[in-house]
Protein backbone atom coordinates (compact mmCIF):
# COMPACT_ATOMS: atom_id res chain seq x y z
CA UNK A 1 0.00 0.00 0.00
CA UNK A 2 1.32 3.42 -0.92
CA UNK A 3 1.86 5.84 1.96
CA UNK A 4 -0.06 8.54 0.04
CA UNK A 5 -3.30 6.56 0.20
CA UNK A 6 -3.11 6.05 3.98
CA UNK A 7 -4.49 9.51 4.92
CA UNK A 8 -7.36 9.04 2.45
CA UNK A 9 -8.32 5.68 3.97
CA UNK A 10 -8.11 7.04 7.52
CA UNK A 11 -10.25 10.05 6.54
CA UNK A 12 -12.89 7.84 4.93
CA UNK A 13 -13.16 5.69 8.05
CA UNK A 14 -13.33 8.73 10.32
CA UNK A 15 -16.10 10.36 8.30
CA UNK A 16 -18.11 7.14 8.21
CA UNK A 17 -18.21 7.25 12.03
CA UNK A 18 -19.05 10.96 12.05
CA UNK A 19 -22.07 10.37 9.79
CA UNK A 20 -24.01 8.76 12.63
CA UNK A 21 -23.26 11.65 14.99
CA UNK A 22 -24.57 14.43 12.77
CA UNK A 23 -27.92 16.07 13.40
CA UNK A 24 -29.89 18.25 11.04
CA UNK A 25 -31.19 21.77 11.66
CA UNK A 26 -34.48 22.33 9.84
CA UNK A 27 -35.82 25.79 9.10
CA UNK A 28 -39.57 25.27 9.54
CA UNK A 29 -41.21 26.26 6.26
CA UNK A 30 -37.82 26.38 4.51
CA UNK A 31 -37.21 29.83 2.98
CA UNK A 32 -40.75 31.04 3.90
CA UNK A 33 -40.29 30.43 7.62
CA UNK A 34 -43.19 30.11 10.06
CA UNK A 35 -45.90 32.07 8.25
CA UNK A 36 -49.55 31.65 7.32
CA UNK A 37 -48.81 31.20 3.60
CA UNK A 38 -47.06 27.80 3.94
CA UNK A 39 -48.48 24.26 3.72
CA UNK A 40 -46.81 22.79 6.81
CA UNK A 41 -48.36 19.35 6.41
CA UNK A 42 -46.53 19.01 3.07
CA UNK A 43 -43.38 20.62 4.45
CA UNK A 44 -43.14 18.18 7.37
CA UNK A 45 -43.65 15.14 5.11
CA UNK A 46 -40.52 15.99 3.06
CA UNK A 47 -38.14 15.10 5.88
CA UNK A 48 -37.21 12.20 8.15
CA UNK A 49 -36.63 13.63 11.63
CA UNK A 50 -34.37 11.90 14.15
CA UNK A 51 -33.52 12.43 17.80
CA UNK A 52 -31.00 15.27 18.06
CA UNK A 53 -32.36 17.22 15.09
CA UNK A 54 -33.38 20.85 15.63
CA UNK A 55 -36.41 22.72 14.33
CA UNK A 56 -35.86 26.43 13.83
CA UNK A 57 -38.97 28.59 13.81
CA UNK A 58 -38.32 32.00 12.20
CA UNK A 59 -41.23 34.45 12.24
CA UNK A 60 -42.40 37.96 13.06
CA UNK A 61 -43.04 37.69 16.80
CA UNK A 62 -45.67 40.42 16.67
CA UNK A 63 -47.73 38.30 14.25
CA UNK A 64 -47.03 34.67 15.23
CA UNK A 65 -45.71 32.31 17.88
CA UNK A 66 -45.04 28.58 18.01
CA UNK A 67 -46.46 26.21 20.61
CA UNK A 68 -45.59 22.58 21.17
CA UNK A 69 -48.91 20.97 22.06
CA UNK A 70 -50.63 17.66 22.72
CA UNK A 71 -52.24 15.78 19.85
CA UNK A 72 -55.70 16.73 21.11
CA UNK A 73 -54.81 20.44 21.09
CA UNK A 74 -53.28 20.05 17.63
CA UNK A 75 -56.50 18.53 16.30
CA UNK A 76 -58.85 21.12 17.86
CA UNK A 77 -56.55 24.18 17.65
CA UNK A 78 -57.82 25.15 21.12
CA UNK A 79 -54.70 26.35 22.94
CA UNK A 80 -56.54 27.06 26.20
CA UNK A 81 -55.27 23.61 27.29
CA UNK A 82 -52.65 21.14 26.12
CA UNK A 83 -49.81 23.59 25.52
CA UNK A 84 -46.52 21.89 26.46
CA UNK A 85 -44.10 24.70 25.57
CA UNK A 86 -44.54 28.24 24.24
CA UNK A 87 -41.99 29.78 21.86
CA UNK A 88 -42.37 33.50 21.26
CA UNK A 89 -38.95 35.00 20.39
CA UNK A 90 -39.30 35.02 16.59
CA UNK A 91 -36.21 32.82 16.21
CA UNK A 92 -36.83 29.69 18.27
CA UNK A 93 -34.73 26.53 18.15
CA UNK A 94 -36.42 23.35 19.34
CA UNK A 95 -34.16 20.34 19.87
CA UNK A 96 -35.96 17.06 19.28
CA UNK A 97 -34.71 15.11 22.31
CA UNK A 98 -37.08 12.16 22.24
CA UNK A 99 -38.26 9.51 19.82
CA UNK A 100 -41.96 10.40 19.73
CA UNK A 101 -44.68 12.29 17.88
CA UNK A 102 -44.34 16.09 18.21
CA UNK A 103 -47.19 18.54 17.49
CA UNK A 104 -46.75 22.27 16.79
CA UNK A 105 -49.27 25.08 16.21
CA UNK A 106 -49.36 28.85 15.99
CA UNK A 107 -51.30 30.02 19.05
CA UNK A 108 -52.53 33.26 17.46
CA UNK A 109 -56.30 33.17 16.98
CA UNK A 110 -57.29 31.61 13.64
CA UNK A 111 -53.75 30.76 12.52
CA UNK A 112 -53.83 27.08 13.54
CA UNK A 113 -57.19 26.53 11.84
CA UNK A 114 -55.76 28.39 8.83
CA UNK A 115 -52.99 25.78 8.48
CA UNK A 116 -50.17 26.91 10.77
CA UNK A 117 -49.76 23.51 12.39
CA UNK A 118 -47.93 20.27 11.79
CA UNK A 119 -47.01 17.01 13.44
CA UNK A 120 -43.79 15.05 13.02
CA UNK A 121 -42.72 11.55 14.00
CA UNK A 122 -39.18 11.66 15.40
CA UNK A 123 -37.28 8.37 15.16
CA UNK A 124 -34.33 7.16 17.21
CA UNK A 125 -30.96 7.65 15.51
CA UNK A 126 -30.23 3.91 15.48
CA UNK A 127 -33.69 2.97 14.16
CA UNK A 128 -33.45 0.48 11.32
CA UNK A 129 -36.39 2.16 9.58
CA UNK A 130 -34.65 5.54 9.68
CA UNK A 131 -33.65 6.94 6.32
CA UNK A 132 -31.19 9.77 5.73
CA UNK A 133 -33.02 13.12 5.69
CA UNK A 134 -33.83 14.35 2.21
CA UNK A 135 -31.65 17.41 1.70
CA UNK A 136 -33.17 20.71 0.69
CA UNK A 137 -31.32 23.81 -0.40
CA UNK A 138 -33.18 25.64 2.37
CA UNK A 139 -33.67 22.94 4.98
CA UNK A 140 -30.81 23.96 7.22
CA UNK A 141 -27.29 23.15 8.17
CA UNK A 142 -25.50 20.20 9.70
CA UNK A 143 -24.52 20.45 13.34
CA UNK A 144 -22.17 17.99 15.01
CA UNK A 145 -23.69 16.46 18.11
CA UNK A 146 -21.37 13.90 19.71
CA UNK A 147 -22.49 11.80 22.58
CA UNK A 148 -19.89 10.03 24.68
CA UNK A 149 -20.55 6.63 23.14
CA UNK A 150 -20.12 7.88 19.55
CA UNK A 151 -16.94 9.74 20.41
CA UNK A 152 -15.55 6.73 22.28
CA UNK A 153 -16.33 4.39 19.39
CA UNK A 154 -14.74 6.82 16.94
CA UNK A 155 -11.54 7.10 19.01
CA UNK A 156 -11.35 3.32 19.56
CA UNK A 157 -11.72 2.62 15.83
CA UNK A 158 -9.15 5.26 14.94
CA UNK A 159 -6.64 3.84 17.46
CA UNK A 160 -7.22 0.30 16.23
CA UNK A 161 -6.71 1.38 12.64
CA UNK A 162 -3.45 3.10 13.50
CA UNK A 163 -2.16 -0.05 15.25
CA UNK A 164 -3.04 -2.18 12.24
CA UNK A 165 -1.29 0.13 9.81
CA UNK A 166 1.82 0.93 11.84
Amino acid sequence: MESGSLPVIISMICFSFLNGAVSEVYNVGDENGWDSEVDYASWSEKYNFTVGDVLEFKYNREQHNAFEVTESTYRTCDTSTGVLTKYESGDDKVKLNESKKYWFVCGVSGHCLGGMRFGIDVKAVNSTSNLEPIPSANSGTRAFDFDRCSLGLYLFAFGTLLKLIC
